[in-house]
């Protein structure tokens, strides 16, 4: 059977534009480049996969011919974006090739035949738990800048860790990264029983899937979460997606939190200290963004040099009554670390001129941050 139907252009646009960050990026395989289009009595059913991480989203259409076949994601959405008309038509010809009618436009685009794309992931229908779609967002803000990129060494830092814990009655999430040189500390509590999840431990979650689990969020209020033996299943009432979970060992990273002592405390305001960083950071050498803190008599100063440009300096104001410290730091990790961060006063804890900082704050809740110092 080939496929024909109407569909609005609003609704066709959006289903698409939740599909592209899948779809396009290189692939091996070139049909991982197209979205599967499928029909039901009263809608079509959009498919994309980067066989990492599948999205299926239902977009109400008028059917007038039932049919299944693929086409190219980005050029799909291009015409549909670019369209002048409230409706857009798909008629499939010969070969896999259809005609999009949009008000007085007409394409002529060559599809892919359905049979070579990839199945989508079977799942548990009956497993989902209800959350607020904000908590993941907002655990995933706090944590997904310190993932370590692909080229790094240590395989398990290219994902976030994820777990859950009942701690004085009450569930929390926790999501959970590092790039071996800075760690993000982010939980949420939570009103609903995190026991219904069946979560494994150690479950690590590909940097991909959570970028792309971010943004389904941002399209829902509450969103359906089940965690199955190999893979992550989200769905809201018009879309569902599937995350294949890694497996490997995440660094033990409570160790690392309580090898920093909360007593040597300096308190610094976040704002101003941001805008300094920004200021110095412009004389740091581009591969570490290396910058030097002295900090003394409730002052710290901030300097950073370039070979080849000069040097910067800058003074802020802080609370401290401690003995003097010389420290060596990434200034980008402070940067990030601060811009996720979303309190007045920042509380910065330091054992030594070569231990780690520890950043949180009382009115940032959920939220901790450790950066590993640089040799000056």
């Amino acid at each position: 059977m080939t496929l024909n139907c109407n569909v609005l252009q609003t609704d066709f646009i959006d289903g698409l534009n939740r599909l592209q960050n899948i779809t396009n990026k290189r692939v091996t395989l070139a049909i991982l480049s197209n979205i599967l289009i499928e029909t039901t009595n009263d809608s079509l059913i959009l498919t994309g996969t980067d066989l990492e991480v599948g999205l299926r989203v239902e977009v109400p259409a008028e059917i007038l011919e039932q049919g299944t076949l693929t086409l190219p994601s980005k050029k799909i959405f291009e015409i549909v974006r670019e369209s002048g008309s409230d409706t857009i038509t798909i008629q499939e010809t010969e070969n896999s090739w259809v005609i999009i009618s949009a008000g007085l436009s007409t394409y002529n685009l060559a599809g892919i035949a359905s049979d070579e794309y990839p199945e989508f992931p079977e799942y548990d229908k009956d497993n989902f738990v209800s959350f607020e779609a904000g908590v993941f967002t907002d655990l995933i803000d706090k944590v997904i800048f310190s993932v370590a990129n692909e080229e790094e060494n240590a395989y398990s830092l290219t994902n976030v860790l994820f777990e859950t814990e009942k701690r004085d009655e009450r569930s929390y999430l926790r999501m959970i990264s590092s790039d071996g040189h800075r760690l993000s500390i982010m939980e949420k509590d939570v009103a609903t029983d995190i026991d219904l999840l069946n979560l494994d431990s150690g479950t690590l979650i590909p940097k991909k899937g959570v970028q792309e689990l971010k943004k389904f969020c941002e399209n829902c209020d509450t969103v359906n979460i089940s965690f199955e033996e190999k893979q992550l299943v989200v769905k809201d009432p018009g879309a569902i997606m599937v995350i294949r979970l890694k497996t490997g060992e995440f660094p033990q990273y409570s160790a690392i939190v309580n090898a920093v002592q909360l007593e040597n405390k300096i308190e610094i305001e976040r704002l101003p200290f941001l805008d300094s960083l920004k200021r110095i950071n412009l004389f740091t050498e581009d591969i570490f963004h290396t910058i030097q803190l002295e900090i003394e008599n409730g002052q710290m100063i901030l300097t950073s040099q370039n070979v080849d440009l000069g040097n910067a300096k800058d003074i802020q104001n802080v609370k401290y009554d401690g003995d003097s410290l010389l420290l060596g730091f990434n200034c980008r990790y402070f940067i990030d670390a601060l811009q996720v961060m979303e309190c007045d006063t920042v509380d910065a804890y330091i054992n030594s001129n070569n231990s780690p900082c520890l950043l949180k704050s009382d009115t940032d809740k959920g939220f901790l941050g450790i950066i590993m110092p640089m040799q000056l």
